[in-house]
Parts: structure tokens; C-alpha cells; sequence
């Protein structure tokens, strides 16, 4: 079975294409900047720019430049992010999309991206199934006491509640480091921190806690969303500079989280040389997002009677030696041992504790498509 996996976001289109008979990846690519006229297209070697009108031009550009380009496709796998009430993985349906276009107003920078890609490749590829994995899925095991929100009750049966996302990142935590400790009884706390960010608690393989709520701007400060903030605040905000609540909602999904702290950057390598040069919001940006990620570890910690391992992934995650030790500092009750020398790896499986270390640190590059193209798989075999 042949098996694209799409990962779309509002300007980009990435994909890698997998051979499922052995898991082997044929293919890998994606474009960024659509909608303008230097967008640039990237499949394997293969390099473009050019106009890019949307996401469905972008799938044809990078169809065209696979290094089979009549590769027969078995079936198109999404990373899908809110489906409200459906969760797992599921054929992509006209229900499907329907209840996903219902869900997109608190999934604004995520489902009409996907939507439109799931609707061009049902234009070009008609025949190829499509399969939506919600990144909702893997959290469906958090017990209601932590996914309850104290509010009206009507609302809660209305379905606003925490669904936790980055579950097909979680899930690749939760396989992968069982797999290289050999345990299926790991407490395992997954810090995937990039340009969106979460946490999520483990134990025996399932998700039992997740940092973000009911939309993925919530939790951890996102490069330019603004995470958990009390929504009462706005009482304050709109008047003050006389926004709409729908100018508000919209700065604070684009202007907030890294970008809104340090009026820098939200790339957390542009912000970091900005605080190395004495950029005073700029540090000040570094340290919201260390002090945030702490403080969902010091609360897993007590969610799992401790922990067995701190996996590091995500782009942040996995190449930000000085974040990781940052975040790493002050649990010294707990036994947490860094060791500097270690802590130097990017982009690798490493481990980064000291061999004495009561719970062990490591760095495990997540890898959200491939386990996007095995429930594909699963979904077209039953």
C-alpha cells in the first residue's frame, strides 16, 4: 500500500510518501508560501519558485516533481487536527468535512487548510481514499476530571470540554520510547516544543494528561498564538484598543506567543540571538516559554507519581540545547540529572541525563507521519 501523508498548514503543504509493506519512505516534500509569487516547492533534491495560487495548485507542483510521478497512490492520509465529536482515524467523508467546518472557527489556522487540501485532492485523485487522523485521537484515554471544565453544564454536553492535540507526536513518544527502553509500563512526560507546542503525560503508552484545551491556541505560548489566557481579560483588551472580539481572537491566533513577547520573531532561533544581544523582551520570550513548559512537567509529575522519562521533540525540542537545560534546571528533588556534555546533541536519538539520573532525559525526533500513514492503513485494511 502506497500511502501520502499531507500536513497542512494555512501557507504550506508538506508530505511524505511511504511504501506501507515495509513502512520504507519514498518520498518527502512540501511548499511554503502559497498564495504568493515566490512560493518554493522542495521534493527530495528538487527545488522550484514561482507563483503558487493554493493548496491545490501546491499538490499538483509536487505531484509532478515526485521522482515517480506516476507512482499510483493506494490511499491520502491528513494529519487532521479538530473534528470535534469524531476522533480517530476515520474516512474522509462529506460528513467529515461538514462537522470539520463546524470545528473551524476554534481551529481557525488549522481546518480550512485542511479542508481545501482534502477537497483538491478529491478533485485531482478521485478514486484514492482519503482518511482523516485526529490529532484528538490519542488523548481520548484522559480521564473526564482532567478534561472537564468548570462551566455550565449545558455547555459541557455542547461539547467544549479539553481534547489535547499533537497526538499523532505523543503517540510516535509513546511507541518509539517504549520500544528503545524495552518497557510497556513507562511514566513518560512528551515535551513537543516547536512552532506550536504541548506536553503530554504517558503511562503505560496512553495519554493520561495533554497542555492543550478546547482549541489548539491554548497551553503552552505557540511561536505567534498566545496559549493559556484568561478569557475575562478581553473585558479589558477590547475597550482599551477598540477591537471587535473577532480582531482580538484573530491577533491573539497571530500576534501572540513568542512573536506578540518579543516583537522580534516567532522563530525561537531569531529570538534567542535577539536575547544573546541584550534584547530585554526577547529573554523575556525565552523564559515565559521555559518557565510554561516547567510548570506542565511539575504538574505531570504529580499526575504520574513521578516519571520514568522527559523526551525533548519538536523543532525547539530537538535542537535547543540551551532550552533544554533551562527547562531541565531545579528538579533537582525529583533526581533529574542533565549532563551538559549530552546536552549538546541536536536532532537525534540521544539520551542527555547522567547515567545516574533518576529519570532519564531524552531527545527522540518525533515522526507525526508515519504513524498518520499507519492509521491510514489500519482504517483501509478493516
Amino acid at each position: 500500500m502506497i500511502v501520502l501523508v499531507a500536513n497542512i498548514g494555512s501557507t504550506s503543504f508538506k508530505f511524505r510518501l511511504f511504501d506501507m509493506t515495509d513502512e520504507r519512505e519514498l518520498a518527502r516534500g512540501g511548499v511554503e508560501r502559497i498564495g504568493s509569487d515566490n512560493a518554493s516547492v522542495k521534493v527530495g533534491s528538487q527545488t522550484w519558485t514561482g507563483r503558487i495560487a493554493d493548496h491545490g495548485e501546491a499538490i499538483d507542483r509536487s505531484l509532478q516533481m515526485l521522482p515517480d510521478p506516476n507512482v499510483k497512490l493506494d490511499a491520502i492520509g491528513f494529519k487532521a487536527v479538530h473534528g470535534g465529536p469524531i476522533s480517530g482515524a476515520v474516512r474522509v467523508t462529506d460528513e467529515v468535512i461538514r462537522t470539520m467546518t463546524e470545528f473551524a472557527d476554534i481551529a481557525p489556522a488549522h481546518n480550512p487548510p485542511y479542508i481545501a487540501a482534502m477537497k483538491a485532492f478529491a478533485a485531482r485523485l478521485p478514486n484514492v481514499p482519503q482518511v482523516a487522523a485526529f490529532e484528538t485521537a490519542f488523548h481520548q484515554t484522559i480521564p473526564a476530571s482532567r478534561t472537564t471544565y468548570g462551566i455550565p453544564w449545558e455547555w459541557t454536553q455542547a461539547g467544549v470540554r479539553r481534547y489535547g492535540f499533537h497526538g499523532a507526536s505523543h503517540r510516535y513518544i509513546a511507541v518509539r520510547s517504549a520500544e528503545l527502553l524495552k518497557r510497556n509500563d513507562l511514566r513518560v512526560i512528551s515535551c513537543h516544543v516547536g512552532g506550536s507546542s504541548s506536553i503530554c503525560a504517558i503511562e503505560g503508552g496512553k495519554s493520561v494528561a495533554n497542555s492543550f484545551s478546547t482549541s489548539a491556541q491554548s497551553g503552552l505560548p505557540h511561536n505567534n498564538r498566545v496559549g493559556d489566557f484568561d478569557c475575562y481579560a478581553l473585558l479589558k483588551v477590547l475597550p482599551k484598543f477598540g477591537l471587535t472580539l473577532e480582531q482580538a481572537l484573530a491577533k491573539m491566533a497571530k500576534e501572540g506567543g513568542l512573536l506578540g513577547i518579543s516583537g522580534v520573531s516567532n522563530d525561537h532561533r531569531d529570538v534567542e540571538r535577539a536575547a544573546a544581544e541584550g534584547n530585554e523582551r526577547a529573554q523575556l520570550a525565552l523564559d515565559v516559554l521555559v518557565e510554561s513548559v516547567r510548570h506542565y512537567i511539575g504538574a505531570y509529575l504529580a499526575v504520574l507519581n513521578g516519571a520514568d522519562l522527559i523526551v525533548f521533540t519538536g523543532g525547539i525540542g530537538e535542537n535547543a540545547a540551551d532550552f533544554r537545560k533551562q527547562v531541565c534546571s531545579g528538579f533537582d528533588y525529583a533526581g533529574l540529572k542533565l549532563d551538559p556534555q549530552r546536552n549538546e546533541t541536536r536532532g537525534k536519538e540521544a539520551t542527555i541525563s547522567t547515567d545516574d539520573s533518576k529519570i532519564r532525559v531524552m531527545i527522540i525526533p518525533t515522526n507525526e507521519e508515519l504513524i498518520v500513514a499507519r492509521q491510514t492503513k489500519d482504517v483501509l485494511n478493516k
